[in-house]
């Protein structure tokens, strides 16, 4: 098991996760950007730009939002965690 399969297995309920599969000189600028938003998200990274971003659930929508936008703006993938 990974890394970031053991963060998000100890993660517990209400959390939430999504998956973004970017370049890998898209990271830290992925990271900037999350961390620009208030806490909304952790940025769990696997291997170049494989990244989980986990949240407080109750901010799915805003999770799901900023995720999607990021994948629109680097050309990545962006899918619940586990597809």
């Amino acid at each position: 098991m990974s890394r970031t399969e053991r963060a998000i297995v100890g993660m517990g309920e209400g959390m939430i996760a999504r998956r973004l599969v970017v370049r890998a000189k898209d990271v830290v600028f992925v990271k900037g950007i999350v961390e620009a938003h208030d806490g909304l998200a952790h940025v769990f990274a696997e291997s170049g730009g494989d990244l989980t971003l986990a949240a407080a659930a109750g901010r799915d929508a805003e999770l799901d939002e900023l995720v999607d936008d990021l994948a629109r703006e680097l050309g990545g993938i962006a899918s619940p965690v586990g597809e």
